[in-house]
């Protein structure tokens, strides 16, 4: 049972998402924001203890991979966001982001063209 992740550790599985396997080094090159090496070093460690990532020594360093693809991640936390948040109704979901202005009509058509799409 993989847990949640935080923010700075979502960050950080974005940078090797993007990145596929490597070191440390690498996926701070692929960071949208800017922390110490040393943090980014310990957060990766902090993954590999929750079992999202795995890593292999190559020579004196190690390299790091995705234990778990960010399509899975997406997945198992949306449900149990819409679950936790708009009773379980990816309905109300949408009606959410339609009352806060946040989905525009030309949105929501394309929403329910890819869902009739998928028939």
């Amino acid at each position: 049972m993989l847990e949640k992740l935080t923010q700075q550790e979502e960050e950080a599985m974005q940078a090797v998402w993007r990145n596929g396997e490597g070191n440390v080094k690498a996926f701070l090159d692929n960071l949208d924001i800017d922390i110490p090496y040393t943090t980014l070093a310990s957060t990766i460690k902090n993954l590999e203890k929750k079992g999202y990532l795995t890593s292999r020594l190559v020579g004196n360093a190690y390299l790091y991979k995705p234990a778990i693809t960010e399509e899975e991640y997406k997945k198992k936390f949306m449900n149990g966001f819409v679950k936790e948040y708009f009773e379980n109704s990816y309905k109300e979901l949408v009606n959410f982001f339609v009352e806060q202005k946040k989905l525009s009509p030309k949105e929501l058509k394309e929403i329910v063209e890819m869902i009739e799409g998928k028939k």
